[in-house]
């Protein structure tokens, strides 16, 4: 494809200022999809045009240009048709009066609006009417901006664009036809100037098709590909699992017996397991997890279980350690950063040795001199906080492919996770164990909110602890007040004086985030005043308050994570939730006080503010729709059934060179093999 230089046209400053957007060929351009649209398509007699956006035709008579009182370069134009005149007006554009040519007839559209006691469209685009209009009597793009270049700029050289280039098509003939699309070339075409919103709606059918198709195909290459390694044929130790699970101090979830069976057929097959375990707050991973790895001991292979931080890592192995018999405690280790010299190289060297079977650790999992003898399974515990050479590093440190389970305690809507993890099998856990408390949730009054902080100092001196949550790290005050931890901190510090509070956010080093989650979890922090860093993994069992300020901020499925740090102990929970203001009341911050249920949370999310609320803390590179909306399961059903079809038919890729270098990217993104 053609160059921006090669565009006459686009001059050197116009391609810097493009490059500030990320527009840096012609390709980027083309696919340069619009934010929104604005509709100037109905164009209207003078005599019937009112306040508001409008678009009429008309013949310019006299054009001046003059200077306002304040100093404003103002050029003005008299324009009429069969039915009247009206004044056009704009505002420090010298260059107007040139280029306005007189007795010819132009589309002109713009906000018609009161001015200088009197009415006129102000600042509006004027287009030829011999000319193919971009900028008005159309549905009318607007695009991502930055100074300097304005949405017209970006319409005139994608309109030059257009005319320059050829577009390819990226998919076969059958599947556009089967599937009633399209062409490609005509798709962004209309994305960019459809002339009605039929044009635009198939336009946006077409390219969000591509999109969840394209995604969906990387996938499926994926899982195809990973299940031809050769995998480990683990047996599975029926009687050794039956005793240890009735010896637990608990009784197991339907839901966690059947994906526990369904991870040991897994193993059993022959065919490397690649799997996602997606659980609700406090439905009981770890213990699936645990099971399966007790199955691969059994067999004499080596569980690697890699969690994002220390804290949570050591977590981990403080329960799988007190759960386990004591025939089989000195068979788990943990390999911490923290460790001392020694204890690190003995720890080294049991993982070496094939004494430690159940390894327990953070990235420190990764490093070369860590040699596994026969790693057979390895658990990543909220897999979406590693990168995917991180998890394909430590699956390299097996000799054969292992078996891989996925874990995450983010609940998300089926759709999504079709579209975004569709090379894992994926296993839901849903109910809660029993005895498993419930949080009760309020929103609160703004103006209420010294009367809560003064509340909790009877809970405080009796040594209970709290979270506050704030959705900013430094000041910035949003409707009137500061919602930032620095902010905060500094008001509890006020009206709960005689209480340690400490702040923790994601810019702190990870040693020293760890130190106060360490600090907090032993009872020397009583308050601690947070981003959304403490949203997954650590158990405080003596925190049973959660104050979330400005909770209108965040996504439904975000705060029931957070609120699920709490009541985790032998005492209830209470989650309170201040919205930024007192107009914060919404229906959705009114729907989590009932519902405790993170999967019904994350659908209604999905459906009032879409995917954005829910993967604001899933951080995945590959969720990078900009037309598909993953509300359309209809869409994405189809898509993923073209995949598979695309796959069966054996169609080359090297067909489609632009749609191979599109998957490639996201096989690279998305494999989590």
């Amino acid at each position: 494809m053609l160059s921006l230089e090669q565009i006459k046209g686009i001059g050197p400053s116009s391609i810097k200022l493009l490059n500030k957007i990320g527009i840096k060929s012609v390709e980027d351009l083309i696919n340069n999809i619009p934010r929104k649209y604005e509709d100037y398509s109905n164009v209207l007699k003078i005599s019937k045009i009112r306040p508001g956006s409008v678009t009429i035709k008309a013949r310019i008579h006299s054009v001046t240009k003059r200077y306002s009182r304040k100093g404003l370069h103002m050029t003005e134009a008299l324009a009429s048709d069969d039915s009247g005149s009206v004044k056009l007006m704009w505002f420090n554009q010298p260059y107007r009066a040139s280029s306005l040519k007189k007795d010819e007839d132009y589309y002109i559209s713009g906000e018609f609006a009161p001015s200088y006691k009197y009415l006129s469209i102000q600042n509006p685009s004027v287009e030829l009417v011999s000319s193919f209009p971009i900028n008005t009597a159309r549905i009318v793009p607007q695009y991502k901006l930055t100074k300097g270049l304005s949405s017209n700029n970006i319409r005139k050289f994608t309109k030059l664009a257009f005319d320059k280039t050829k577009i390819n098509e990226t998919l076969p003939n059958w599947l556009i036809e089967e599937y009633s699309l399209i062409s490609r070339d005509k798709a962004l075409f209309h994305m960019h100037f459809p002339s009605t919103f039929k044009d635009m709606d198939e336009a946006k059918k077409r390219i969000g098709f591509e999109e969840v198709f394209e995604l969906s195909l990387a996938s499926e290459l994926n899982k195809r590909e990973f299940s031809k390694n050769n995998g480990l044929k683990i047996p599975i130790s029926e009687k050794e699992i039956v005793e240890f699970v009735s010896k637990l101090p608990y009784k197991l979830t339907d839901d966690q017996r059947k994906a526990t069976w369904q991870i040991l057929l897994d193993m059993s097959s022959g065919v490397p397991m690649n799997r996602l375990l997606e659980g609700d707050v406090g439905s009981g991973k770890t213990i699936v997890a645990l099971i399966s790895a007790i199955n691969a001991l059994n067999s004499g292979y080596q569980t690697a279980i890699m969690a994002p931080t220390e804290i949570l890592a050591s977590q981990h192995f403080n329960t799988i350690k007190n759960l386990l018999p004591n025939k089989l405690k000195d068979k788990v280790i943990l390999l911490s950063g923290q460790l001392k010299l020694n204890d690190k190289k003995k720890a080294q060297a049991e993982i070496e040795n094939g004494k430690s079977l159940i390894i327990i650790g953070t990235h420190a999992l990764i490093q070369d001199k860590i040699k596994f003898k026969n790693l057979g399974y390895v658990v990543i515990d909220e897999q979406h906080r590693f990168g995917v050479e991180q998890r394909k590093l430590l699956q390299s440190k097996a000799d054969v492919m292992p078996h891989v389970l996925n874990m995450s305690a983010t609940p998300i809507p089926r759709s999504i996770a079709l579209t975004l993890y569709g090379e894992l099998e994926i296993t839901i856990l849903a109910e809660k164990p029993a005895g498993r408390q419930t949080v009760n949730t309020e929103v609160i009054n703004p103006e209420q909110r010294l009367n809560l902080y003064k509340s909790l100092d009877s809970k405080l001196a009796n040594g209970e602890q709290t979270f506050i949550v704030c959705p900013l790290i430094t000041d910035d005050v949003t409707a009137g007040r500061s919602l930032s931890v620095e902010n905060i901190s500094k008001q509890v510090k006020q009206w709960l004086p005689k209480h340690e509070i400490t702040v923790i956010h994601g810019k702190m080093k990870s040693e020293e985030k760890d130190k106060i989650m360490h600090d907090f979890k032993n009872g020397a922090i009583k308050i601690l005043v947070s981003t959304t860093v403490i949203e997954v993994g650590v158990d405080i069992p003596n925190a049973t308050t959660m104050i979330i300020e400005g909770a209108d901020k965040f996504g439904l499925a975000q705060l029931h994570q957070l609120r699920g740090r709490i009541g985790r102990g032998d005492k209830p929970g209470a989650c309170y939730l201040i919205p930024t203001d007192s107009d914060g009341f919404s229906r959705r911050l009114k729907y989590i006080e009932k519902i405790y249920d993170g999967f019904k949370l994350a659908d209604y999310d999905l459906e009032m503010r879409g995917p954005g609320a829910i993967y604001g803390t899933v951080q995945h590179g590959a969720l990078d729709l900009r037309v598909a909306k993953l509300t359309d399961t209809k869409l994405i059903a189809l898509a993923r059934k073209a995949a598979n079809q695309y796959i069966l038919k054996n169609e080359n890729l090297l067909q489609y060179p632009e749609l191979k270098a599109r998957v490639d990217r996201l096989r690279t993104i998305t494999n989590l093999n």
